[in-house]
């Protein structure tokens, strides 16, 4: 495994500052939190009541309390992820799957967000892979801000050598199974002629892996 100190220090302003203006120049709005707290309340303001809602897996969201806050209920929108774990049938479960694919509201995060704008995400199953790249028309991506690197070949190392074993020694310890690197999208930019919107929140705190 990497240098942990290498891949998990929270940048200065500057990095972060011109991190931010290579995203909007690549059609993705951005917005900087200082913590977690105001992470979600940024979310909150972002995704209206009585719209359809989606995430992945992600240690960030769990971390920001979005997940606590997706299961009280207390927001309006209907959370398609509760519907799906909750489905016992696994033929009616996976149509589920599918039909979330169309869910009006995507969020995750990143495993590497490069300063020049571009960022990397990788997936076992790739099961949330098509919200990213096409399917939901609102995403929102959350980001602890020591996930930026300088290059996208360092964002790849980040992932490799850094993350994936992280995350492959939570799941063993919670599960008694790992991860693996199947599947990963490398996220250049947004064709503004789709009428997407893709938002980034940066979070001036270490999330996530």
């Amino acid at each position: 495994m990497e240098d942990k100190n290498k891949y998990s220090s929270i940048h200065d302003d500057r990095v972060i500052a011109k991190t931010k203006t290579a995203l909007e120049g690549r059609g993705v709005e951005v917005f900087i939190a200082e913590n977690k707290g105001e992470a979600l309340e940024k979310i909150k303001e972002l995704i209206p009541r009585e719209v359809s809602v989606m995430n992945g897996s992600s240690k960030t969201l769990e971390e920001v309390g979005y997940i606590d806050y997706l299961k009280s209920g207390n927001h309006g929108w209907n959370n398609l992820h509760a519907a799906i774990v909750a489905e016992q049938d696994k033929v009616k479960q996976a149509n589920l799957r599918k039909q979330a694919l169309l869910a009006d509201y995507y969020l995750g995060s990143v495993h590497a967000l490069v300063e020049n704008g571009e960022f990397v995400v990788a997936s076992n199953t790739g099961s949330q892979l098509p919200h990213i790249v096409f399917s939901s028309p609102n995403l929102i991506l959350v980001v602890g801000t020591q996930k930026i690197v300088p290059t996208l070949q360092e964002a790849m190392e980040r992932l490799e050598k850094y993350v994936v074993p992280l995350e492959d020694e939570s799941l063993r310890k919670k599960f008694g199974v790992g991860t693996q690197l199947n599947k990963i999208v490398i996220f250049k930019g947004e064709n503004q002629r789709l009428g997407r919107k893709v938002r980034m929140i940066l979070v001036k705190e270490k999330l996530g892996f």
